[in-house]
């Protein structure tokens, strides 16, 4: 092997760490016996390195190779998905540091790390994963720097450096593709085999369902309000909407399920001052989105579905803004098809006798639905109803008998559970909601952060000509979650924020740490916001802003443009005080000659010496050629100047 083709020992330790580095935001979807494998190559690599250990023969690397392959077909059970194909570009990566010998296995390790460093945004867009891909990239550039450099060069110390300074000078580029180059979604998508990032609620509820919710700090998601936001009670962030009751199930409608005369939306009348505000959403797998009722939605690919929900086609994988506008006075289908009113009053008879002979007699005694409504509350109000983490579990198909007259304890689903049942017993349209409540304010940008033990269950009843009107049955119960949060109620209780241990929310009594906890929070929703949901609407719109109407022709003239704005002064100031070499007449002489030399397939190879080039034309010219006489005497005028130059005055 030529000397100059070896990977320089200065690189493998940069190689290393990047190897290292950038499989460490993998963590949580590879398995670990990756980790063991990576752990093992670096070691055996420094081995190597110090001349105690031999690079494995080629029936060894073919073994580690299929043994790698089996391994992450038992961890995963396919090949296909996001995490076996990038735990198998792991592997690759890591064997492939085991036979890095050449200078070229360096740079394809870098460009490995490079793809590596890309695939952790498969999985989060957050500003911490950004911030450590910057460092990751930083390493990838230090260990080019190292590759190279000349051979025999010693480590300077300065490598670092010269990477950082190379990185800022890609800044302003990086910021024209940012702002101007057109935004593509994607060509493809793999699925996730793993199902991480599934959080919040599920299209069906149970008692417990929302119970788990509570004991999590995670943030379910984030809103920013353009103008004043509402009052804690108001905040009432609706989900799901679940009409179907089987089995002790409630459940979401399909659209399926819905006949052809229901599923047209009918929208209600909007009057007043509507309410503006963005929402950034995290991963949750989910196609379903929140806002305050009746909310709309300008943003491309979210829908409305004909219980006045929001949605999306595909489920969301990423942190997900959209911009909502919601309407707090707007009736919800004033009217009731029979078919729809079949749905929201359907459930089980027989199934709980207690429950239906209480609610026969009290309909009996409050005739009218308001009256019903106002007496079923006053019932939760006055007897002693708790409301807990911990309630106890209730399996018996008669869930309501047992809760209404024998635990009487329960969490906002079991209160929303029996609610809604009693006033379908009754023949009162109802139905549950299911979303968040309430939510944190972070004065320093106007947002709201919802958090998961925000999650909240409450009622829906069909009011004639007022359509439907929210209940909530926990407000009779603990007024204070409604209007203080959650935490208000059940901080201390055993199973508030169990798991949630190292939650920085734990820590927000602290004067310093709540301080930095909010000022992260007002920067992660800026740059979810403005960063990360920088789409093709918002380019366009920012594009208009800036020049108004924009033509094809124009866009593309000023992409080039600015990309010659930009290269073109970052030239120059790179070659800033450097001076052209200009030729000596005899150097020019003597190149004129070598071009007349390679028209007859005589050309001057690289860093031939004058001379070496005087004789070899000597053996192939015939004698007294016109072109090898010229060439005698320009070689001859050239070293006498660079002698006479050497010699001095």
């Amino acid at each position: 092997m030529i000397v100059g083709e070896q990977l320089p020992r200065r690189s493998l330790i940069w190689l290393i760490v990047c190897q290292i580095a950038v499989m460490l935001p993998h963590l949580q979807q590879i398995p670990f016996w990756i980790v063991v494998i990576y752990l093992a190559t670096a070691l055996w690599r420094l081995q190597m390195f110090r001349q105690r250990a031999e690079m494995p023969g080629r029936w060894l690397r073919l073994l580690l190779g299929i043994a790698g392959a089996t391994l992450l077909f038992m961890s995963f059970g396919t090949f296909i998905g996001l995490e076996p194909m990038v735990a198998l570009l792991l592997v690759a990566a890591a064997l492939k540091l085991l036979e890095a010998i050449r200078e070229r296995d360096g740079y394809l390790l870098v460009f490995l790390g490079f793809f590596i460093c890309v695939t952790h945004f498969i999985f989060t867009q957050t500003l911490p994963a950004t911030l450590y891909s910057v460092f990751c990239t930083g390493l990838l550039v230090t260990a080019l720097v190292t590759l190279n450099q000349s051979p025999g060069s010693r480590c300077s110390g300065h490598e670092p450096l010269l990477a950082l300074k190379m990185l800022a000078l890609a800044i302003p580029m990086m910021v024209v593709l940012f702002l101007l180059f057109p935004r593509i979604g994607p060509i493809w998508s793999v699925p996730s085999t793993s199902g991480q990032g599934m959080t919040g609620m599920s299209d069906f509820l149970r008692p417990g369902a929302v119970t788990k919710l509570g004991r999590s700090a995670d943030v379910a998601f984030r809103a920013g309000f353009a103008g004043v936001i509402p009052k804690k009670p108001a905040l009432y962030w609706r989900g799901l909407v679940l009409s179907k009751f089987e089995e002790g199930t409630w459940r979401t409608l399909q659209w399926r399920e819905l006949p052809g005369s229901e599923r047209q939306l009918v929208a209600p009348e909007t009057i007043g001052d509507p309410l503006r505000y963005r929402v950034v959403l995290e991963p949750t797998q989910q196609r379903w989105l929140y806002g305050i009722a009746y909310a709309e939605s300008s943003t491309a690919g979210v829908y409305e579905a004909v219980d006045y929900r929001l949605g999306v086609l595909n489920p969301i994988e990423f942190q997900f803004g959209y911009d909502v506008t919601s309407w707090g006075t707007a009736g919800l289908q004033p009217s009731l098809s029979d078919w729809r009113r079949g749905l929201e009053t359907d459930f089980p008879k027989g199934l709980n006798p207690l429950t239906e002979a209480w609610v026969k007699d009290l309909r009996n005694q409050f005739s009218d639905d308001r009256d019903f409504v106002a007496a079923l509350l006053n019932y939760f109000r006055m007897q002693p109803f708790y409301y807990t983490l911990e309630p106890p579990e209730i399996l018996s198909p008669d869930f309501v008998d047992k809760f209404m007259f024998d635990s009487r304890r329960g969490f906002c689903e079991h209160y929303a559970y029996s609610f809604v049942a009693m006033l379908r017993m009754a023949g009162i349209p109802a139905r549950i909601v299911a979303g968040y409540q309430g939510g944190e304010v972070n004065p320093l940008n106007n947002t709201v952060v919802v958090r998961q033990f925000d999650a909240h269950a409450w009622a829906e009843i069909w009011v004639g000509g007022a359509g439907w009107q929210r209940v909530d049955p926990t407000a009779a119960v603990a007024p204070s979650r409604i209007e203080l949060g959650i935490e208000a109620v059940l901080d201390g209780q055993p199973g508030f924020l169990s798991d949630s241990v190292m939650s920085a929310y734990r820590f927000r009594g602290i004067k310093i740490l709540n301080w930095m906890r909010l000022r992260y929070d007002a920067l992660a929703f800026g740059w979810q916001s403005f960063i990360v949901g920088f789409d093709s609407t918002r380019q366009i719109d920012l594009l208009k802003d800036w020049f108004g109407e924009i033509r094809v022709s124009w866009f593309i003239a000023l992409l080039l443009g600015s990309w010659a704005g930009v290269l073109i002064p970052l030239m120059l100031w790179l070659n800033r005080g450097r001076r052209v070499h200009r030729l000596l007449p005899e150097e020019q002489r003597f190149s004129a000659l070598c071009l007349r030399l390679d028209q007859r397939g005589l050309g001057r190879t690289f860093g031939e010496p004058p001379l070496q080039t005087l004789r070899r034309a000597r053996r192939h010219l015939p004698e007294g050629d016109a072109l090898y006489l010229a060439l005698e005497h320009a070689v001859a005028d050239l070293y006498r100047r660079t002698r006479s130059a050497s010699e001095g005055p």
